[in-house]
């Protein structure tokens, strides 16, 4: 029974203080605070009571928004958004391990010529034609070659004179003199064939001469017969400035015109 004398009357009381003056201010805080205590567990239980209770307090928030803005102190707090400003960069890590090798590069361009470089290449030698092969290595550069014939007949002690030039790659043989002259020092093939003019028993000596030596010598001898040959091959080294030649060392030799019963042929197998 009390509670609902305090229920009926807080109210009135707090409507009276309502109409005071501004220096009741505290007191009406204070009410306020006290019904809100005292009447709040009970709002629910009771609907008109209820209606005057929220028609009072709806009175009272007013006046408590104006009083408490009057109370802000300073200017609002400052705002921040949700990422902070930049850190200064960490120092480096440590190397990683090696990665996995790339994919190989496009063939780069072609170079230019070297400067009297051999080009050694390989090829296959068939040997007898019974399927049986060999690899056997020669080089293309650079190129020296000859091969001439004797057209007019010699005799004596002569350097014979092959001057019916077929081949001279390289320009390294004169048929004027006979006289072949290394450029490129090197390891070089040579060889002669000789025909001997005969019929008076006589015999003819053919030599090959480097350098004033002899490095190869062939006979052919009249045994009733009218020609025979005198023939020999040789390997030699000769370096640039060298001179290889054949000269009669006794006999006849036969020319041929154009025929080339005589020759003299070389070339060279690789260079320095």
């Amino acid at each position: 029974m009390l509670v609902l004398v305090l229920v009926v009357l807080i109210p009135v009381l707090v409507s009276s203080v309502g109409t005071g003056g501004v220096d009741d201010s505290a007191s009406h805080f204070e009410m306020l605070g006290t019904c809100r205590m005292v009447c709040d567990p009970f709002l629910t239980t009771d609907t008109a009571l209820n209606a005057g209770t929220d028609t009072a307090t709806a009175g009272l928030q007013v006046d408590n928004d104006a009083d408490l803005s009057d109370h802000i102190i300073g200017p609002p707090l400052p705002t921040y958004s949700a990422h902070g400003p930049q850190g200064k960069p960490g120092r480096p890590g440590k190397s990683g391990p090696p990665g996995p090798p790339g994919e190989p590069g496009p063939p780069g361009p072609k170079g230019p010529p070297g400067d009297g470089v051999d080009i050694v290449r390989t090829g296959i030698l068939g040997l007898g034609g019974k399927g049986a092969v060999s690899t056997t290595t020669y080089n293309t550069t650079p190129r020296v070659a000859f091969y001439a014939g004797l057209r007019n007949p010699q005799e004596g002690y002569d350097i014979l004179r092959f001057d019916d030039v077929v081949t001279n790659i390289g320009g390294n043989y004169e048929g004027a003199t006979g006289k072949f002259t290394s450029k490129i020092p090197g390891t070089y093939f040579f060889i002669y064939n000789v025909l001997m003019r005969g019929g008076d028993g006589t015999s003819m000596w053919a030599d090959l001469i480097k350098n004033g030596l002899v490095r190869a010598s062939s006979i052919a001898q009249d045994q009733d017969q009218s020609y025979d040959y005198a023939s020999n091959s040789v390997i030699l080294h000769l370096d640039a400035g060298d001179e290889v030649f054949i000269k009669l060392d006794g006999g006849k030799a036969h020319g041929g015109n154009s025929n080339k019963y005589s020759t003299f042929s070389g070339f060279i197998l690789y260079a320095d």
